[in-house]
């Protein structure tokens, strides 16, 4: 009986490492990051491989596409565009809409469609809604709202009821909350403070609360891919002048910055593994997208190109893996893999 036990576990021990190893070369193909690049005149989302090799265009439009979020299998990525053409009734810009691509550029599809503003999406992590910031309000134009749909574009609801800016949904990897950034007029130390600020709440639009209370602005709050940080860029050194990317807790403590030049750092994005994170920066002159550890440390940059790249987004499907090929993460759950 022995010797069956042992030819059986060789079997099992067998089939795991082909299984893991055809995870492998899955994996690979999947560890991307989408951003955005005026490289070809105008705003349009590329991908490209986590080391910066293999860029490439996906769409291919004479308007500006902005914002790309994957879906949590990484076969689609959701954008903002204009390419509808629709026009503010009342203010006379171009407005945008939510659109869906599957990940080779194909099949775009008109997610929102109304004459009101609808940018900056963000895929659930079970991927059956999609958040989003709106204004459907002609009259003010700072009135952006958080609103969520359904992944086919139906079934919108508003989470958020404030008459200024509620912007930069970024939902928490079990998809119970809700980061956003947000100017809500309050008072500061006996003085009206009308700056951004990092809030979280719940995915119906319950449980508001405020993380981050300075006279400065907070913006683009991405979680961690465990739950414990969130990163987001902040101009806490000077009006606008030069945004920085920090983290902290979930809960709002233990603020650490992570950058420190003359130039902007922001639109920050976790790897899958949680060790480094994309963003962008102007620190060579214009707009490119770096990643850099999650402390920091060992700033690389990713695009290279004289003309301004923006927005970068890890793909964070099921399975996904680090540069080094030692780390699988599934749902935002590490697993360790010792080769």
């Amino acid at each position: 009986m022995q010797w069956r036990d042992n030819f059986a576990y060789f079997i099992l021990a067998g089939v795991v490492v082909l299984v893991l190893t055809l995870l492998m070369v899955c994996v690979d193909a999947q560890a991307q990051i989408a951003f955005v690049s005026e490289r070809d005149g105008n705003p349009e989302i590329y991908l490209m491989d986590i080391n910066g090799n293999n860029q490439r265009r996906l769409t291919n439009n004479r308007h500006e596409d902005w914002a790309p979020s994957w879906s949590p299998d990484g076969k689609q990525i959701v954008f903002q565009s204009n390419r509808d053409g629709h026009v503010h009734a009342k203010h006379g810009w171009s407005t945008y809409e939510i659109y869906v691509i599957d990940a080779d550029g194909g099949n775009p599809q008109n997610l929102t469609n109304n004459p009101g503003d609808d940018r900056s999406p963000s895929w659930s992590p079970d991927g059956k809604r999609i958040a989003f910031q709106s204004n459907r309000d002609w009259d003010n134009p700072q009135n952006t709202e958080i609103c969520v749909i359904d992944a086919d574009g139906k079934n919108e609801e508003k989470l958020t009821e404030n008459p200024d800016e509620d912007e930069d949904p970024s939902w928490s990897p079990d998809g119970k909350r809700i980061a956003f950034s947000s100017v809500r007029k309050e008072h500061f130390e006996n003085e009206f403070k009308i700056t951004a600020e990092i809030y979280v709440m719940d995915a119906d639009g319950g449980n508001l609360q405020r993380l981050t209370e300075n006279r400065k602005n907070d913006w683009f709050p991405v979680w961690s891919p465990d739950s414990n940080w969130i990163a987001f860029s902040s101009d806490r050194k000077g009006d606008f002048e030069n945004f920085e990317i920090y983290v902290m807790d979930a809960d709002g403590g233990n603020l650490q910055r992570l950058t420190e030049n003359r130039e902007y750092d922001w639109s920050p994005s976790w790897s899958p593994d949680g060790e480094r994170i994309a963003f962008m920066s102007e620190r060579d002159g214009n707009p490119e997208i770096y990643v850099m550890d999650n402390d920091g440390d060992n700033p690389q940059n990713l695009t290279n190109h004289p003309d301004d790249d923006w927005e970068p987004t890890w793909l964070n499907s099921p399975f996904s893996v680090s540069p080094a090929g030692k780390k699988f993460t599934m749902w935002g759950w590490l697993k360790q893999i010792d080769q």
